[in-house]
C-alpha cells in the first residue's frame, strides 16, 4: 500500500492532496472551483486535479481494473494525504462519473480505505448540491470504500456563473474566507489522522508501558493483549475468566457493599458508588494503561445499551472485548490518546439523522504526575438533547437547502420564500447555494467543524470501525 507523499518546502511538511471533480464538462465550475483551490492554497498544500474523463461506466463484466488509467488513479489516490472531491448535483445525486471512480476504487482497488476526504461543490443556482454531497457521503462512507469524509462545514458554491467566473477566480471576498476556513480546517483535521497513525511525531510521545519502545511512533506498536502489568494490575487472576470480578475483588479483600470509599471529594459506600454511576446518562467504561477493560457502569441490560456489554468481559484484554476488524481503529484512538490527543470524538455509523446520534468519546486520563493511566469512555444518543433543547427555547433546525426539521418530527418542509423540500437541480453541473451561507454563497462561517481543539482534542473518525471500546462489549 502507498504511503502518503507528503513534500518539504523549506523546514515545513507540505501535504499532498489529490482532487478530483465529478463533471467531466470541460467548461466545468466544479473544475474551476478546484483549480483555484489548487492556485489559492499552493503555500498550505499541494493540490493536483486528477483527469476522470477517460474513465468508463464502471461494469463488473468488464473488469479494467489492472488498465493504466485506473492503476495510475489507484496510485495517485492511495499516495496522498488526503482527497478533495466536487461534486455537482445530478436529480439529488452525485454524478455518474463520480460515482464510477468511486465503483472502480473500491471493487478489486481500494485507495479511499482511511483516506480523509473533504467534500466541495459548485452549482448554477441557488438549492446547492447538499443532497448530492450527503448522497456521495453515504457512498464513501459504505464498507468496501471506507473513506473518512472530514465531518463538520461544508462548501457549496451557489450561483457559480456569477461567484466563479472564467477569469480570476472567487469574487465575493466572503466566500473566500469560508472556503479558507474549511480548507485549513481539513488540513488540520488530516494532521490530527496521521498523528493517530502514526505518521508523526504529535505531542505526548513516548514508549508508554502498552508500547513497544522499538516502535513506539507507529499505532501498530499499540498493545492490546493487556501482556505488560502496571502498578495497578492485579496479578494471580486469569483475565479471561467470566468471574473476574469476584475472584480480583476476593484476592485485593475488595471493599463492597455497606463499605465506606474516601474518594478525591467525598465518601461514599460502594453501593452508593454503584446507585450513583449505574444511573449516569451516558455509558461509562474505564480501560488501564495495560489496555485492560476493567468496569462498564450497567445502565440497562446489555442488549439493550447503546454500546452491548456482557459482565463476562471485564477483566478482559482490550484484543478480546474487539471484533477483529475494529482493532487497527482501537490501536490508533488510544495510541493517539498515550501520546497526548486529550478527546477522540466519533459517531457510530448508521445513525439516523435528527432520530438517533450515538456518540463515543474517549478521553485520556493522567495521574498527578502527567503520566497516561488509560481511556474513560463514555457513549450516549445526543439526539434526545438537541430535541428537547429546541423544544424547550422554541427554535428548530434548518438543512442546508432550507428544510426545517422540528424536534417531534424529523420530516422536513419548505422554508416560505425558499425553495420547496420537492425540488431538484438536473442540470450538468448545476444546483446550489452553500450551506449554512447567505445567498452571497459562503457570506459566513456558522459553526465549527470537528477537529482539534486547542486542548488537543480530535473529532471525526479514524475508520469505519474506528477505536469503539463497545463495539462488542
Amino acid at each position: 500500500m502507498n504511503k502518503p507523499t507528503t513534500k518539504r518546502k523549506g523546514a515545513i511538511m507540505t501535504l499532498k492532496f489529490v482532487a478530483i471533480s465529478g463533471s467531466i464538462d470541460k467548461k466545468s465550475y466544479n473544475t474551476k472551483l478546484l483549480m483555484f483551490m489548487a492556485n489559492h492554497f499552493r503555500q498550505e498544500a499541494d493540490i493536483e486535479i486528477l483527469d476522470i474523463s477517460q474513465v468508463p461506466i464502471f461494469n463488473e463484466s468488464e473488469d479494467l481494473s489492472e488498465s493504466d488509467l485506473l492503476q495510475y488513479l489507484n496510485a495517485k489516490i492511495a499516495g496522498s494525504d488526503g482527497v478533495v472531491l466536487a461534486t455537482p448535483e445530478h436529480d439529488h445525486t452525485t454524478t455518474p462519473a463520480m460515482k464510477s471512480i468511486v465503483e472502480w476504487m473500491s471493487y478489486k482497488l481500494h485507495p479511499f480505505v482511511g483516506k480523509p476526504v473533504l467534500l466541495v461543490g459548485a452549482s448554477w443556482t441557488n438549492q446547492g448540491s447538499s443532497r448530492a454531497q450527503l448522497d456521495l457521503k453515504q457512498v464513501l462512507e459504505s464498507p468496501g470504500v471506507n473513506a473518512v469524509v472530514m465531518p463538520g462545514d461544508e462548501f457549496l458554491l451557489g450561483n457559480s456563473i456569477e461567484n466563479l467566473p472564467d477569469e480570476g477566480g472567487l469574487r465575493d471576498p466572503k466566500t473566500v474566507e469560508f472556503l479558507t476556513t474549511v480548507f485549513t480546517k481539513f488540513v488540520s483535521w488530516v494532521k490530527v489522522m496521521q498523528a493517530m497513525k502514526g505518521e508523526g511525531s504529535g505531542a505526548g510521545a513516548g514508549t508508554g508501558v502498552g508500547a513497544s519502545p522499538a516502535t513506539a511512533d507507529s499505532f501498530e506498536s499499540e498493545n492490546l493483549a493487556a501482556s505488560q502489568p502496571i502498578d495497578t494490575t492485579i496479578e494471580g487472576v486469569d483475565m479471561k475468566a467470566d468471574d473476574w470480578v469476584e475472584q480480583a475483588a476476593e484476592k485485593t479483600q475488595a471493599a463492597h457493599g455497606s463499605d465506606y470509599v474516601m474518594l478525591d471529594r467525598g465518601v461514599l459506600s460502594v453501593d452508593q458508588l454503584n446507585w450513583f454511576l449505574n444511573t449516569m446518562p451516558m455509558e461509562l467504561t474505564y480501560a488501564d494503561d495495560n489496555n485492560q477493560f476493567l468496569y462498564y457502569n450497567r445502565t440497562a441490560p446489555g442488549s439493550q445499551m447503546l454500546a452491548p456489554r456482557d459482565p463476562s468481559q471485564a477483566g478482559d484484554a482490550m484484543v478480546d472485548v474487539h471484533p477483529s476488524r475494529a482493532i487497527p481503529g482501537v490501536k490508533r484512538v488510544i495510541h493517539a490518546l498515550r501520546r497526548g490527543t486529550d478527546l477522540v470524538l466519533m459517531a457510530v455509523p448508521g445513525n439516523k439523522v435528527n432520530q438517533k446520534y450515538i456518540m463515543h468519546c474517549y478521553k485520556a486520563m493522567q495521574d498527578s504526575d502527567g503520566r497516561y493511566r488509560g481511556v474513560n469512555e463514555w457513549v450516549l444518543d445526543v439526539w434526545p438533547i438537541v430535541a428537547d433543547y429546541l423544544k424547550r427555547t422554541g427554535q428548530m433546525l434548518v438543512t442546508a437547502d432550507g428544510r426545517i426539521v422540528s424536534p417531534e418530527n424529523a420530516g422536513a418542509a419548505s422554508v416560505p420564500g425558499g425553495v420547496g423540500a420537492g425540488n431538484s437541480a438536473a442540470d450538468a453541473d448545476g444546483g446550489s447555494s452553500a450551506s449554512k451561507h447567505g445567498s452571497d454563497a459562503a457570506s459566513s462561517p456558522a459553526g465549527s467543524a470537528s477537529i482539534p481543539a486547542a486542548s488537543g482534542s480530535a473529532s471525526g473518525s479514524a475508520s469505519a470501525d474506528a477505536g469503539s471500546s463497545a463495539s462488542k462489549h
